[in-house]
């Protein structure tokens, strides 16, 4: 059937219209289609720029180099070593647990690895991404690195490597003081708001204790980074470019290496500590806690026998004695009396007591040391014999609210300031604090106890030191030990005044020489023979048992014949040069016995060390005692790295 002419005409039209209205969608879509490409190639092309790049390519982490420590004289405390290590990377070494055991344990034929140190890799291997690189040993020595090399087609996955460690040069010296390094641990990461990305990094080291915890911003710096490429598994395929990182800053310590190294050495085996401080600007010359400990054992992996001969030793060698040791300070405590009952005005120099023997106060018998009694008694006298009885019948007068105040004013109860672990606040106790701790009133016999160093009153050796130095300058001197921070030292503000009377300061002082250098001095067995150098001094010895009325009666047990643990304390204060002091000392011996015998030749040594700057002369020891000193001189200096024999006595 033939089309009429309309049809074909109303036919085109339709035709027209349809390819009109597909001509136009095709439009439109051509149109969304490039509009999205330019919005993806061209607006938003950095974007998926750096996604392709991320893809591609990994930013790792380079530890930085940690800061150094060094003494007051530049000499190096704590370093970083060259370290031989190797590490495995999971997805190099096999896709399943049982394929990087294997390895491991061909590894385990090269370099020594126990069973204990396998399941450690395998844990750390399994808390981590399959590409980081994982520390299975450190510290190796060139022959197993060599090994591993020969048969790295044998154990893939596994890389030798060269990294840094810390590392302690002067060991037991400073453990104390420093402390060392170990690795990151859940708890260190939980205990900070913001890690540092450079915590999470295996087997990364912080510091744990002393300087290298508490100056850790310090002296970790700033990472560095890597760019390496990756394929699409993640397997390294070369590095591209290397930021190495900000080194930690370095640390100048006020302490003296040499004078801290003798004072270690002359305390040798005595569980004991010794302060030397600087009474002009608080620097800390030593600070040492005997007996000591390795940190080198702490960085590189302390075995468990090394471990529990350290916890196990009644000498506590672990514990920093020096701040965190809180004594009785006996005797030594008796110039905070003094001096709180002259500034009352309760006492003058001149203030006299007779002493019997003991003092009966509220029916009770306080008893001196001297069963006999000292007789009369003065200020000087009193310090310089030691006399009980005087400071039982002074502090009376004046109360133990002020002689709390006085004790603080002059460092008990406080807490140093200080970058060391444990610090300990020590005790000056009044009426508020026994009310507040025990819901008891303050007691006669409290003050009593009190005012002799017993009781409740306790303190550490670098409080102990701290009053000496205080007492010697007149001033309120804070101890310090960070003396520089990369070079650029630490400013100290000039210490305020004590706020005493020079004449009652200088009473007290002159008291203190009267102990070291008086014919009836308790402390002239310490003495220093050469005039230029002479200290003034203060021994104490605090019990750590209780003497009963029967034992008191029948006659006090000595302390020769008594267990180690019940022998009394042995303390001592000083501080020299007498007549412009420079340096004050403090030395405690846990059960030493004998403060004067015992303690006493301590801290002249480390007093006479820190003014000569060498081994003493045996020209400063009195002509008796320079035989037995020369004999003591020359076995400590075997024990030196530094130093020579004393000279022989020209008297």
């Amino acid at each position: 059937m033939r089309r009429t002419p309309r049809d074909t005409e109303a036919s085109a039209r339709r035709v027209t219209r349809r390819a009109l209205l597909m001509g136009a969608g095709m439009s439109a879509m051509v149109a969304a289609l490039g509009a999205r490409m330019r919005f993806l190639g061209v607006d938003q092309a950095a974007e998926f720029r750096l996604l392709a790049e991320e893809n591609r390519i990994n930013i790792r982490l380079i530890p930085p180099a940690r800061g150094l420590i060094q003494d007051r004289n530049g000499k190096l405390i704590a370093g970083n070593e060259q370290n031989y290590r190797v590490t495995i990377t999971r997805e190099d070494a096999g896709k399943t647990d049982a394929e990087v055991e294997a390895v491991l344990h061909r590894l385990s034929h090269l370099i020594p690895m126990t069973k204990d140190d396998l399941a450690s890799t395998m844990k750390d291997i399994k808390r981590n991404s399959a590409f980081v690189p994982i520390i299975v040993a450190e510290r190796l020595d060139w022959h197993e690195l060599s090994r591993i090399s020969v048969n790295s087609p044998a154990l893939p996955g596994v890389s030798p490597e060269v990294g840094l460690s810390r590392v302690y040069p002067r060991d037991i010296d400073f453990a104390h003081i420093v402390g060392y390094v170990g690795p990151v641990s859940d708890k260190d990461i939980a205990a900070q708001e913001s890690p540092d990305p450079l915590l999470r990094i295996p087997k990364f080291q912080i510091g744990k204790i002393g300087v290298e915890r508490w100056m850790e911003d310090t002296l970790r710096g700033s990472a560095g980074t890597k760019r390496i490429e990756v394929n699409a598994l993640g397997r390294v395929m070369r590095e591209l470019s290397r930021e190495e990182g900000v080194k930690g800053r370095d640390l100048r310590l006020t302490i003296d290496a040499d004078v801290q190294n003798f004072v270690q050495a002359r305390l040798g085996d005595e569980s004991a500590a010794c302060v030397v401080m600087d009474v002009t600007n608080g620097d800390i010359i030593a600070a040492v806690s005997s007996p000591s400990f390795d940190p080198n054992l702490f960085v590189r992996g302390i075995s468990q026998k090394d471990y529990s001969a350290l916890t196990e030793n009644d000498h506590r060698p672990l514990a920093n004695k020096v701040v965190q040791g809180a004594y009785p300070p006996g005797s030594t405590f008796k110039m905070v009396t003094a001096l709180a009952a002259l500034a009352e005005g309760a006492i003058d120099e001149n203030s006299t007591v007779r002493c019997n023997g003991y003092l009966e106060v509220s029916g009770r018998k306080f008893y001196c040391w001297k069963h006999s009694g000292h007789g009369k008694v003065d200020l000087k006298k009193s310090l310089a014999e030691s006399c009980d009885v005087f400071y039982y019948d002074t502090c009376q007068k004046v109360g133990i609210d002020k002689i709390a105040e006085m004790g603080r004013k002059l460092g008990f109860g406080a807490r140093a300031d200080l970058p060391m672990s444990a610090i300990s606040d020590g005790l000056m106790p009044d009426r508020d604090w026994k009310q507040a701790r025990y819901k008891k009133e303050w007691l006669i016999g409290d003050t009593i106890n009190a005012s002799i160093g017993q009781g409740y009153v306790l303190a550490t050796p670098l409080q102990l030191a701290v009053m000496a130095a205080r007492i010697a300058s007149g001033t309120e001197v804070e101890p310090r030990i960070i003396h520089s921070i990369n070079d650029q030292p630490v400013p100290v503000p000039p210490a305020p005044s004590l706020g005493l009377e020079g004449a009652k300061l200088r009473a007290v002082q002159m008291a203190m020489f009267e102990v070291m250098n008086g014919q009836h001095g308790t402390g002239k067995g310490a003495r220093i023979a050469d005039e230029t150098m002479q200290m003034c001094g203060k021994s104490g010895t605090a019990q750590v048992r209780n003497i009963s009325s029967a034992e008191r009666d029948s006659g006090v047990v000595s302390n020769d014949n008594l267990p180690w643990k019940q022998r009394d304390h042995a303390l001592f204060v000083a501080f020299a040069p007498a007549d412009n002091p420079r340096y004050a000392v403090s030395v405690v011996v846990e059960h030493g016995s004998s403060g004067s015998g015992v303690a006493g030749p301590i801290a002249r040594d480390a007093l006479l060390r820190a003014m000569t700057g060498d081994i003493p002369p045996l020209s400063a020891y009195p002509p008796s005692q320079r035989g037995r000193m020369e004999t003591l001189l020359n076995a400590l200096k075997l024990r030196l790295p530094d130093g020579s024999p004393p000279a022989p006595s020209k008297v």
